[in-house]
């Protein structure tokens, strides 16, 4: 990737278990490669418990907890999805004010499949355009925001850029549009 990332940190937010391996291992290697610093984050240390699907899959260890972070120590945020992931992280308090606050500094945001669930739970999709896993259609939609079934949405607005991709087969688009949102 031409974009380069030198300086900036990266915070990937992931519960204990249940994030899909390709869409937290994918986009890191992108923020790698553009010369970033990706930081695992989550709600507990050790190591998080990824899955492929409904299949265990590796594990991968936590840089840092949420109570040991601020937003201010990133550049960006992604949230990988994964069916359990985000519907862990819609449920504690730290990780939705961690969420929120990426939006109240005007910091971008990429997040894939359901994550979106956490950025519902963080009131960030209202008045956007966003594009998730279908099943969340309904959920953007009652939260104030436009569904749209498409690879990549690039979502300006205020300070603050979204980045949302459907499924691990929309990761090439997602990363390069998350790259170049984390660039600006």
């Amino acid at each position: 990737m031409a974009t380069d990332l030198t300086g900036k940190t990266i915070a990937f937010l992931a519960a204990p278990e249940g994030t899909e391996q390709v869409e937290l291992i994918d986009p890191w290697q992108a923020v790698r490669d553009a010369g970033g610093e990706p930081r695992l984050v989550s709600t507990a240390g050790g190591r998080i418990q990824m899955f492929d699907h409904l299949d265990r899959a590796d594990t991968f260890p936590v840089d840092d907890t949420l109570d040991a972070v601020e937003v201010a120590d990133f550049s960006g945020l992604v949230l990988p999805g994964g069916v359990a992931n985000p519907d862990h992280l819609r449920t504690d308090p730290r990780a939705v004010a961690f969420v929120k606050g990426f939006f109240d500094t005007g910091k971008p945001v990429a997040a894939i499949c359901h994550a979106p669930w956490t950025l519902v739970e963080a009131d960030a999709v209202q008045g956007r355009r966003v594009t998730s896993y279908a099943s969340l259609a309904t959920d953007i939609a009652n939260a104030g925001g436009e569904w749209v079934d498409e690879e990549v949405v690039v979502c300006p607005m205020g300070p603050n850029t979204l980045v949302t991709s459907r499924t691990p087969a929309d990761l090439p688009a997602f990363d390069r549009a998350a790259i170049d949102a984390f660039a600006k």
